[in-house]
């Protein structure tokens, strides 16, 4: 990490980087790429990971935690997104599966979601069905209440974590009446909830040593105390949450951004064309800076998002902005990178090709980076 491009990072968190890097280096940056082109299993990388308390960055000292600010632990994510944004991914998306609890639970539910991650454990945030993907609203997943119990049922898709999460935080219609907006409540369902299944595991193009899968609720019963909030304020939850992921999000591709340019550098620096090593040509000379100002942009855009939040001021947009410049760059630079080293750039020998692969999804999830420009555009001219 160039700790020049994080000047408000803490002490701790610069001798956390270094152990961070230490780590990646003799476990993250190989296995991962043997992992990839497997099943994408790196269970035992993760549960060094954990062990390592790299999955709770986000865990204040009251709690437990090691107290960082987010400024730090979105630095420490692109650090680890750099080795393998799978990786990252997956230690990091407590942030997201904790998120509605952080925001609208209860001090006892935050305590249980705490001492589950300090534990080693990673959640899993269900919103996505099959039918409801960027139109969060059409979600079918019910909630019944029974006495003072609800009994849930329906199917999330594509869920982070969801064959090794600890713990949920799903999404259901409690009163399909009144819409998406006062209709969804979101419940914490601990792992082993009697009805509560893993389905389908995805197959990916990218990103494969992160796990994806469906999750499967059948008559999971759960207590009114599951309920994270109030009673129909789910859906506001949800996008409180992702605003905040969005800059984790763009954080990770930013990641993939740094590393595109440090393998093409390291390449051209080495491969002689016409006499004279590629590093000498002026046409690579542009690419390199054209990535170099797209990366530099993203970082800081998801650093001034991040800034916002830490402030406590609005941060919708800018968190879009961030996630949807950070997502063109990385397939951008990716891109670039496989250009770079040509015929090579294509050979699973040279990582670039995994980086282009990982690179796509992030101009999909947690919003297609149409809808971040939807949500940049409304907030620019009003609704």
């Amino acid at each position: 990490m160039n700790f020049n491009d994080y000047p408000r990072l803490s002490e701790d968190a610069k001798d956390l980087a270094k152990d961070i890097q230490d780590f990646c280096e003799k476990e993250v940056r190989q296995q991962t790429i043997e992992a990839d082109k497997k099943d994408g299993d790196i269970t035992e990388i993760i549960k060094k990971a954990t062990d390592m308390g790299l999955n709770a960055l986000d865990v204040p000292a009251e709690y437990g935690g090691p107290g960082l600010t987010k400024y730090d632990s979105v630095a420490l994510l692109e650090q680890m997104a750099y080795y393998d944004a799978g990786f990252g991914i997956t230690v990091s998306a407590n942030g997201l599966a904790s998120g509605p609890v952080v925001i609208g639970g209860n001090e006892e539910q935050k305590k249980r979601v705490y001492d589950i991650i300090l534990g080693g454990g990673i959640g899993g945030f269900c919103l996505t069905e099959r039918e409801a993907g960027c139109d969060a609203s059409a979600g079918q997943a019910t909630a019944e209440k029974d006495g003072d119990d609800y009994i849930i049922n329906g199917t999330k898709c594509f869920i982070t974590n969801g064959p090794i999460a600890s713990y949920y935080v799903v999404f259901a219609m409690t009163d399909k009446s009144k819409g998406a907006g006062h209709g969804y409540t979101a419940f914490l369902v601990e792992k082993g909830t009697p009805g509560l299944s893993i389905g389908k595991h995805e197959d990916k193009m990218g990103i494969r040593c992160s796990q994806t899968s469906e999750v499967i609720f059948d008559n999971v019963r759960v207590p009114s105390s599951a309920i994270v909030g109030e009673i129909g304020h789910g859906f506001k939850l949800a996008m409180q949450t992702l605003d905040m992921a969005r800059i984790t999000c763009g954080i990770t591709a930013v990641g993939i951004c740094q590393r595109a340019i440090d393998e093409a550098r390291d390449y051209i620096q080495q491969r002689v064309q016409f006499g004279a090593p590629l590093s000498k040509n002026e046409t690579i000379q542009f690419k390199f800076a054209d990535m170099y100002m797209r990366t530099q942009a993203a970082r800081q855009l998801c650093l001034h998002a991040t800034e916002l939040y830490m402030d406590h001021k609005p941060f919708s947009a800018e968190a879009a902005a961030a996630k949807c410049a950070a997502g063109d760059a990385a397939m951008y630079c990716s891109t670039e990178a496989v250009q770079i080293l040509g015929g090579y750039g294509y050979m699973r020998d040279y990582p670039v090709e995994k980086l282009m692969r990982d690179a796509k999804i992030f101009q999909i999830f947690e919003g297609t980076n149409e809808i971040q420009r939807l949500v940049m555009g409304r907030h620019v001219v009003g609704r």
